[in-house]
């Protein structure tokens, strides 16, 4: 690390023996953005923290470290979401049916898990006003965020199909909905809201799309009888900040999020489990959208 990120970043002159320590736990994390999203949190909320990469081999090498380091609380991300999961002493709501934890916080000697991937896909639906409530959902993908896109729909009242390359992958996911698996791609017209949850369209291979497009870079569907209050294509990639499916989508008339939406909004709830503060959220979408212009100019 540089002395200017030191310094910029993780604010290292303000960094005491009274500083709590959180931080991020997986391999590899060199790409996250977390750090650069929690550390603009505690500067803009006044909370004496500081949140650091923490790259581990195992669970049992990152518990190791927190315990001897007092680690106050970790983002968990890939490969330790589910080991973690088996490892927390409690699983608090809706962690324990997606099987995995993205969360962890110590309570004195016991370390808590939640999952904060189901408040960060929901979220910015809600904050648009769209309603899933009869909707025909297609969810591309049949990964770790495919479980919270199906758990999170089936509360809203979608009717959840689950794509996937390998159809046993998918059919777990889709019984998490009560809804169909079914082979890539989902028919034109066969969906009212499509969710991206594979890596297709991510940097640097920015300019593939997960679904066939027009010859003028459309999305191709046939008109949906759902009215455009309940229309939405939603990408979770958030590097690009905007895909070439969202593009797409947009130009066919669909309403559209991005990844960086969910990218901030499970952050944040996973501030506010740590500190009881919900932190601003425009302070981490600008830390983030920084800290990806720097992947993109390498």
């Amino acid at each position: 690390l540089s002395a200017e990120t030191l310094l910029r970043d993780f604010r290292f002159r303000q960094v005491t023996d009274r500083t709590a320590i959180f931080g991020l736990a997986g391999s590899p994390i060199g790409h996250s953005v977390s750090p650069a999203m929690h550390n603009a949190a505690c500067a803009a909320t006044g909370v004496d923290a500081v949140y650091l990469p923490l790259p581990s081999a195992d669970a049992d090498d990152f518990l190791q470290f927190a315990t001897a380091l007092g680690v106050s609380g970790a983002s968990v991300t890939i490969p330790h979401k589910v080991r973690l999961f088996e490892r927390a002493d409690e699983v608090e709501g809706e962690a324990r049916q997606i099987g995995a934890i993205n969360t962890l916080k110590r309570q004195g000697q016991r370390w808590i898990g939640m999952n904060s991937d189901l408040a960060g896909f929901l979220n910015p639906i809600d904050a648009r006003g769209i309603s899933l409530a009869g909707t025909r959902l297609a969810s591309l993908g049949a990964g770790g965020a495919a479980r919270s896109v199906a758990i999170g729909a089936r509360a809203r009242g979608a009717s959840v199909t689950v794509y996937a390359r390998d159809i046993e992958r998918a059919r777990p996911v889709a019984a998490l909905a009560n809804g169909h698996a079914s082979l890539l791609p989902p028919a034109p017209g066969s969906w009212d809201v499509l969710v991206n949850c594979t890596p297709i369209g991510m940097h640097p291979n920015a300019d593939a799309s997960p679904l066939p497009l027009s010859a003028d870079d459309r999305l191709v569907s046939a008109p949906s009888n759902q009215p455009p209050a309940h229309r939405l294509v939603y990408d979770l990639i958030y590097n690009p900040v905007e895909t070439r499916l969202l593009r797409a989508a947009r130009a066919a008339g669909y309403d559209t999020i991005g990844g960086l939406d969910m990218l901030v909004e499970q952050a944040i709830e996973q501030f506010r489990w740590w500190t009881g503060i919900r932190p601003d959220p425009a302070p981490m979408r600008a830390a983030a959208i920084a800290r990806l212009s720097e992947f993109r100019d390498r």
